[in-house]
């Protein structure tokens, strides 16, 4: 009865009214009409049929961008479901894409295939839930239900240049939900009864049937304690019968042995012995998301581990700086810990030290950051432990391409000591794992490590298969008196007080590792340092080459001079480092404003940053980024966003056109040099004529009406603001950028005696006032009492808005309730987080900027207030530097983005300058002291030398003595409409002492039409 039983229900299972799944052929390609090519600017695409199959030829030429194949194609997607295609083609690395847009456009999936390496035998790509991401939209519910269309999509990767994709056999499977599956069985029982006191002999291969197909992540593997070391192969199968070779362990230590099998499905998992009969205690079989990456796996582990036994990042959030060349050169990191990252994407070199049989790590220690000289980009690291001491200092040489680091321990106590100093060799990167873009962090793969008696050479597998490997070399200037070298299956990266291994290893699993050890007893106050180049020759003088390297940075940081009371000492410092950050974030002429995550030059980036570099007198970095990024415009005036190793970016950000103007213009200014403003000139005009005609396109009817007048003659909507990525939005940033090159574009051709000078004039004022009619349109039509960082939006954006007053200058036009109060709530949003138990998550310290409108606006005492809350933000404040993001719990992890931050470094300088002086912009005056508080004018008071104007230079000293203001200013600054004296202490200005004849103030600030001056000031009589 029981097998008629059975029989019936299999007869049932395939009955035509119970059919199953069948794979749907999506498109045969057997005609091109539903197809459509497109491309970027600057890239050809070209669609066709070649033996049945869609064809996409590209040509990348000399820019970044994408190829497009498109098609209306709606699809209903399940909850379970396979989707396969076939692809082959040639060409270089790019990425391969598959896009899947919903009815409105705007909601995108994606399936991303990064540096993919065509071949011209076919590849199946096999698409499950979990492979289609959503990209971007404004939707809220990201789930995949529904789209519209499909995009096969090549986009330029490392080596762009020409080639095809072709697809064919474009399948859709709707999959029935999983069943769930019973509890594993082992063939022997014990590897899976969850008990440590039972052991599986593995004299014979241990099977694990799991009753079905399961996606596994990897398996954990406890061995019993004694015999010898476990050598075992893993081993995968669907039907038991053929089974593959997933991974083997040779140099097994025995205890617990993390196996990672990514993205692995199978119904069996079998366990083979190679040698003996090891004890395996228990299985663990991990899910999925344990193996997904190495980064999943080193996590996880790190989450089990005693503290300190992996880096800080894989649980905490970290802190790091940048240790570069001028220039970008050479660029590695240390961390706040100690650690070391010898090059982009690079291991690291962490110190350990063993005293008295135990282990010290970052864990067990007090750690201190300092630079030298207080602001000097050499930083160290200093640890404290019980009787010694160690400095981990690091520095890029300036003479050389290689880092210089040294490692000094101290013997503190009073007695002798024997202690050792352990360098671990390590498969991690000091940017942490949550840090990604540009650059993924966290573990950095080392397969193969060899010592040869005077160096260690370190060798990473290439990050695009079918590269070659690269080798970096370490050498230390002291020889080490212990080598151990070891694969990831021996110890599994937890490091020990006993150095193990060979000289020279090779890892299957690209996690190997390496210790160096010196043994050294240490009188009292007894030092012993070990110097170490790193991916260089080892210098002949050591000291003398970090030495030079030193006097360098002095020289190039000492173009401004800042004295400040002790209680702002910290900004003066800050300043330095800041323009050192901004120096050594370059790559050649490339101004960038990181080297990891925002491994790219963007324009907007540049210009700012070329702003601060003109006002610490440093043109030729400026005058050099001009003219590298003045050969990446497109062909029709458009200047592109961003420029990296592959080229140019086509995605529109509509205030590029503006800021490379500005940046053009401006150097101009402060270099006098009328030549290059000549030869600047044709892309100049080409980018404000590309300007004019986005500007015309919004001049619509449509745009007048009153749901869309706040659109209305503005750049057309972007997303080059970061808050409007999932929807372009018509930016404020866009359009005060926008006109600022309107201006700059006007005195530009004004200087020049070029015909178009009216024309253009004319252009900037209509723009402005569209400008304005939109700002006053938008808040009518949302209710807001602010200016809005995008008209289409009513938002709230106090950082985008000052660029309203610099460079744009249009501080006296802007509605001034409007513009008192939305720097009122900025000011107001950011002292709440430094009260007691404030609750808020994140920001970003391009909001230095508010410091500069606060000052601007004449209030600076808001503005001193702001840059001590922003300077609390430094992480770690003695490194002098802010990553792009600051949380409000120092150790949760988030992305942070690049430590420095060039960009931020950049903000924060031109808000520390403008409390000295600032160019209003807008009558050709330059304001003195504008940001001056009285904590600025305690004991010798604050002063400043060497500072530029696009006037010319400013020398500043202010003080309090006997009760009155005293001011001594120099300089050869001869701005049209003279200077504008601040008065920065309390009650009413009164009648001042300009060199000894009496001035009236106007206004509360006091003219002065030419330097130098001795100002005596006293505050009037009530």
């Amino acid at each position: 009865m029981a097998v008629v039983i059975l029989l019936a229900a299999m007869l049932a299972a395939l009955s035509p009214t119970q059919p199953q799944p069948q794979p749907q052929r999506l498109d045969d390609f057997d005609t091109l009409a539903p197809w459509q090519a497109s491309a970027s600017d600057g890239v050809d695409a070209r669609i066709g049929v070649a033996a049945g199959a869609l064809r996409l030829d590209y040509d990348f030429g000399q820019v970044s961008g994408y190829a497009v194949a498109r098609r209306t194609l709606p699809i209903e997607w399940p909850p379970h479901f396979l989707m396969t295609v076939r692809v082959r083609g040639t060409g270089g690395v790019n990425d391969l894409q598959l896009k899947f847009t919903d009815a409105t456009g705007t909601n995108v999936w994606w399936v991303q295939k990064r540096n993919f390496r065509p071949s011209a035998a076919w590849q199946t790509i096999r698409i499950r839930p979990r492979d289609v991401e959503f990209a971007w939209g404004p939707v809220t519910d990201r789930t995949l239900r529904a789209t519209q269309a499909i995009e096969l999509v090549v986009v330029r990767g490392r080596d762009g240049g020409k080639g095809r994709i072709e697809m064919d056999d474009l399948t859709f499977e709707r999959l029935p939900a999983p069943v769930p599956l019973p509890p594993a069985r082992a063939s022997d029982p014990r590897a899976l009864d969850g008990r440590r006191d039972t052991a599986a002999r593995l004299a014979r291969p241990l099977t694990i049937d799991f009753g079905g197909r399961r996606e596994l992540g990897g398996l954990m593997l406890h061995w019993a304690a004694g015999g010898s070391p476990p050598a075992y192969a893993i081993e995968t199968s669907d039907d038991g019968a053929r089974w593959a070779e997933r991974t083997r362990v040779t140099r097994g230590d025995g205890g617990s042995d993390p196996v990672r099998l990514a993205d692995t499905e199978a119904r069996y998992v079998r366990i083979v012995p190679l040698h003996g009969a090891p004890a395996l205690e228990e299985v663990e079989v991990m899910p999925l998301a344990w193996g997904a990456t190495p980064n999943a796996m080193i996590a996880a582990l790190a989450a089990k581990a005693p503290r300190g036994s992996y880096p800080r990042g894989f649980t905490e959030q970290t802190y790091w700086t940048l240790v570069a060349a001028d220039g970008g050169a050479v660029a590695g990191l240390i961390g706040e810990d100690g650690a070391i990252e010898v090059a982009k994407g690079g291991f690291s070199v962490e110190p350990f030290v063993i005293a008295d049989g135990r282990r010290f790590g970052w864990a067990d220690v007090t750690a201190r950051q300092r630079l030298e000289d207080g602001y000097l980009p050499l930083p160290h690291v200093d640890w404290t432990g019980p009787g010694w001491a160690l400095d981990t200092a690091l520095v890029a040489d300036q003479a050389s391409p290689r880092l210089l680091a040294r490692w000094r321990l101290t013997n503190t106590g009073t007695t002798p000591r024997h202690l050792r100093l352990a360098l671990g060799i390590r498969p991690f990167q000091v940017n942490p794992p949550a840090q990604f873009l540009s650059q993924q962090g966290g573990v950095s793969p080392i397969s193969r490590i060899a010592w040869d008696g005077t160096g260690l050479a370190v060798t990473s597998p290439p990050a695009i298969a079918g590269d070659p490997a690269v080798t970096r070399m370490l050498t230390p200037l002291r020889r080490p008196d212990t080598v151990g070298a070891v694969p990831f299956d021996t110890g599994a990266l937890v490091p020990t007080a006993a150095i193990a291994g060979g000289a020279v290893v090779t890892d299957p699993a690209l996690l190997a590792t390496a210790t160096l050890a010196w043994d050294v007893t240490l009188a009292p106050g007894g030092t012993l340092d070990v110097p170490m180049a790193i991916g260089g020759d080892a210098p002949a003088d050591f000291t003398a080459a970090t030495t030079a390297t030193a006097d360098y940075w002095r020289r190039m940081l000492g173009t401004v001079a800042i004295n400040a009371p002790p209680g702002r000492q910290a900004v003066a410092d800050t300043v330095k480092t800041a323009l050192a950050h901004v120096l050594m974030s370059r790559d050649g002429p490339a101004l960038k404003p990181g080297t990891r995550s925002y491994d790219r030059s963007w324009i907007r980036d540049g210009a700012m940053m070329g702003d601060t570099l003109l006002r610490l007198g440093h043109p030729a970095p400026v005058r050099a980024f001009a003219d590298w990024y003045g050969t990446k415009l497109f062909a029709n005036g458009k200047v592109p966003c961003c420029v990296d190793s592959r080229g140019p970016d086509p995605v529109p950000e509509n205030d590029s056109q503006g800021e490379y103007i500005h940046l053009l213009t401006q150097l101009y200014r402060y270099t006098g040099d009328r030549a290059a403003l000549s030869r600047d000139w044709p892309k100049l005009d080409a980018a404000r004529r590309y300007m004019e005609g986005q500007r015309q396109s919004e001049r619509t009817p449509a745009n007048l009406t009153p749901a869309r007048r706040m659109r209305y003659g503005l750049m057309p909507p972007s997303i080059s603001h970061e808050g409007y990525s999932a929807q372009a939005q018509y930016s404020l940033w866009d359009d005060f950028w926008a006109l600022a090159g309107y201006k700059d574009a006007a005195a530009a051709a004004t200087a020049l005696a070029r015909p178009e000078a009216p024309t253009i004039a004319a252009q900037r004022d209509e723009f402005a006032t569209d400008l304005h009619a939109a700002i006053a349109a938008s808040v009518k039509h949302f209710g807001i009492d602010f200016i809005p960082g995008a008209t289409s939006m009513g938002d709230f954006d106090a950082t985008s808005t000052t660029m309203a007053l610099d460079p744009a200058g249009e501080s006296r036009r802007l509605d001034r309730t409007l513009l008192a109060n939305t720097f009122a709530r900025q000011y107001a949003r950011v002292m709440a987080r430094t009260r007691p138990g404030a609750d808020w998550s994140d920001y970003t310290p391009y909001e230095l900027r508010n410091v500069s409108a606060l000052i601007r606006l004449g209030q600076a005492a808001r503005a001193d207030d702001l840059l001590v809350a922003y300077m609390a933000d430094r992480r770690p404040a003695a490194w002098n530097g802010w990553a792009e993001v600051v949380g409000r719990l120092p150790r949760e992890i988030r992305f942070i983005g690049d430590m420095p931050h060039a960009w931020v470094a950049s903000d924060f300088i031109r808000a520390a300058l403008d409390v000295f002086a600032y160019d209003r912009g807008d009558d050709g005056v330059v304001v003195l002291g504008g940001g001056l508080t009285t904590a600025w004018l305690t004991g010798k008071g604050a002063a400043i030398r060497g500072l530029r104007t696009r006037y010319g230079g400013v020398d500043l000293a202010a003080q309090q003595e006997n009760g009155a203001l005293v001011y001594d200013i120099g300089g050869d600054a001869a701005p049209p409409g003279g200077f504008a004296v601040a008065w920065p202490l309390t009650g009413r200005p009164g009648t001042a002492l300009v060199d000894g004849r009496p001035v009236t103030p106007i206004g509360g600030s006091l003219p002065l039409p030419r330097l130098p001056a001795h100002i005596v000031w006293q505050a009037a009589r009530d």
